[in-house]
């Protein structure tokens, strides 16, 4: 037989000889043999001799001792047979986001039934479906309720707020499956009480308990998602993995997501960083919670500010049912974006947030001069604004996620995602005083 070069082994037969690479097999065989090393060396192991093991190959070195050369062997994608286990988790983490934002979307697009919210003989909820109804207020030029859909914005966000800013602190010390059924208890209290409430009040206590599902929930399955890489390597293109993040990637995608306990703490994680690490990594995050937060500011004045302001009379509509419309295509909208990472991805989401500005300066001035003849232009402009509100959100996390490291990512999910429910808190506290302002306006 002859000798090996770098990493290819010489064989001969009848025919004469020929060369091969290694079977995957053989890089298995190497791995092991690695990880053997290691435990050796480590405490109480016993020390490595400093030669080089040979392969199965022959005498070929499989590490190269100092002074000798090699051809660096060419670094293998995951393997294919766990695409299955990644897709499993890919789709249980989709599930889970879906059904985290239900509670929270319905109260948002159940606004203006909530506020315009009537009991009839029966204890049945009633909202008026007549299709031009009369305004509250006279003398406006607009169809306003007495108070502004950003009220119920208010409710549906700031419990999530205060959830979220307390989050980075000491979240982490809470395990999972606690958090996640305090979420799931929440979102059906939410529907419970909205559902049979008398009163506005007794509605808007309804929706601050969604607000606390999907807030609890939210920064809960974002930290979850470091301890699965393999989720965030289905969303890009293959490319060559170095042979510890495979390893790792192929762990991850045999951990179940769904556990009766918390997934391991990594050495160096979220809970053993000190508080100036933390600071320091916040520090870093601002190139993108800085964006997100502009985003999200823009697209819910337009929602909770603009919307109900957004009134054309000439559709068999009623201003209920254009409301909803209105939510529904954003809501779509953001839907479709945010599942679609794979497709195209946005390095820079500062694009984003200048879009979504430009967004809100046209529907703003539409709103004061009534320059748009159709209410399926503004259809057309609210599906583009939830296209953008969702990129900026997945485009977001999935950045973070590929420049963290494997000890700061799971805080820096869980700081990130303040961004948009800052957004959020901004745009209904400032949608109030111009609801009012309009309203008056003859």
């Amino acid at each position: 037989m002859g000798g090996c070069a770098g990493s290819r082994r010489r064989f001969s037969d009848s025919e004469g000889e020929y060369s091969r690479p290694p079977s995957w097999n053989d890089h298995l065989w190497l791995a092991a043999h690695l990880r053997g090393m290691r435990a050796d060396s480590a405490p109480g192991g016993h020390a490595w001799s400093g030669r080089a093991p040979e392969s199965r190959w022959g005498s070929c070195p499989l590490l190269a001792l100092p002074g000798e050369e090699t051809v660096p062997e060419p670094r293998l994608p995951l393997l294919d047979h766990h695409q299955g286990a990644h897709w499993k988790n890919a789709v249980g983490f989709w599930l889970l986001g879906l059904c985290n934002n239900f509670s929270y979307v319905v109260m948002l697009s159940a606004a203006h039934d909530i506020l315009s919210h009537k009991r009839t003989s029966g204890n049945q909820s009633h909202v008026d479906p007549g299709p031009t109804p009369m305004p509250h207020n006279s003398s406006s030029r607009f169809d306003c309720n007495s108070v502004s859909t950003a009220a119920v914005l208010l409710a549906d966000i700031l419990p999530t707020l205060v959830i979220k800013l307390l989050a980075p602190l000491g979240l982490h010390l809470l395990p999972y499956s606690p958090r996640v059924l305090v979420s799931g208890i929440c979102a059906a209290g939410s529907f419970v009480l909205v559902a049979f409430s008398h009163s506005v009040g007794t509605s808007l206590c309804g929706v601050v308990f969604a607000s606390i599902s999907s807030g609890l929930g939210e920064v809960t399955f974002l930290s979850l998602t470091a301890f699965y890489p393999s989720y965030f390597l289905l969303l890009t293109s293959p490319e060559a993995q170095d042979p510890g993040g495979e390893e790792e990637a192929e762990s991850a995608a045999r951990q179940p997501l769904i556990r009766t306990e918390a997934p391991e703490s990594k050495p160096g994680s979220s809970s053993s960083l000190s508080l100036r690490e933390r600071w320091t990594v916040f520090k870093g995050l601002l190139w993108y919670i800085v964006p997100l937060v502009v985003v999200y500011f823009a697209e819910y004045f337009i929602n909770q500010g603009l919307f109900e302001l957004l009134f054309f009379r000439n559709t068999s509509l009623s201003h209920a049912q254009q409301y909803r419309w209105y939510q529904m295509l954003y809501q779509a909208g953001v839907f479709a974006s945010r599942s679609s990472l794979r497709c195209c991805r946005i390095r820079f989401t500062w694009a984003l947030a200048l879009l979504q500005c430009l967004n809100l300066v046209f529907l703003l001035a539409d709103v004061w001069f009534g320059f748009l003849p159709s209410i399926y232009l503004v259809f057309l402009i609210i599906l583009y604004e939830g296209l953008l509100g969702g990129a900026a959100y997945v485009n977001t996390f999935h950045n973070i996620a590929l420049e963290t490291s494997d000890e700061h990512r799971e805080f820096a999910m869980a700081a990130t995602c303040i961004s948009d429910t800052l957004g959020i808190s901004l745009s209904g506290l400032l949608a109030l005083p111009l609801h009012d302002f309009l309203c008056q306006l003859s």
